[in-house]
């Protein structure tokens, strides 16, 4: 009798888990109401300093700003997903036995990510953070200062979050924090190879469109 009643209260207590995983599955999976979304941010960029640990060179490159334009998808209530291109100019500059080298560039960010939607009960107020991956492109704007000196691709490892304030169903201001992560450039000049990992912080602020 008594192993009865826990069969049955064991079966009882797999129908309630059974029952609340479908509750909650169900409700991740509706529908977005406006799925898609279009941002446009103004963005800083501030690069860690680097130092070699094989030679006396060193790196830092200069602050400056620019602008971020992304479009996500929002699968469902938690996951979605975003593709972003931004850009910036800023100097990097080496420092050495040589003593000091200044290089000019476009940056330009290719980068996707996975987002994960953070439901919070505030009305209007959307929270989210994304881990990707990516592309900088740094291009020299005049290759011709240093023989030998050429555009040169890093990857990069991004993530960050954020909120998005909605001032309509469609329409509001998006805060966000981004971190990128990736190998300091040396524009195949060996003399500047300085063979670090960097991280770049880039907070923004901006708008996005929902539809």
């Amino acid at each position: 009798m008594t192993r009865l009643i826990a069969s049955r209260n064991g079966f009882g207590g797999l129908v309630t888990v059974v029952a609340l995983f479908l509750v909650f599955s169900t409700a991740a999976m509706a529908q977005v109401e406006h799925p898609s979304q279009i941002s446009v941010q103004a963005i800083g960029a501030f690069t860690k300093d680097s130092i070699s640990d094989n030679s006396p060179l060193s790196h830092q490159s200069t602050r400056s700003g620019g602008f971020l334009v992304g479009y996500s998808y929002q699968f469902n209530q938690w996951i979605g997903a975003e593709g972003n291109y931004g850009y910036t100019r800023n100097t990097q500059n080496y420092f050495g036995s040589f003593g000091q080298s200044s290089l000019q560039a476009d940056v330009h960010e290719l980068t996707g990510s996975f987002v994960l939607h953070i439901p919070v009960n505030v009305a209007k107020v959307r929270p989210y953070a994304l881990a990707g991956a990516g592309a900088l492109i740094f291009d020299p704007t005049d290759k011709f200062i240093v023989n030998g000196m050429d555009r040169q691709t890093k990857a990069a490892f991004v993530y960050g979050g954020g909120v998005n304030f909605d001032i309509t169903p469609k329409f509001g201001v998006r805060a966000e924090y981004r971190g990128l992560v990736y190998k300091i450039p040396d524009f195949g000049l060996n003399g500047l190879n300085i063979d670090k990992v960097t991280h770049f912080a880039q907070p923004s602020l901006g708008f996005f469109y929902r539809f």
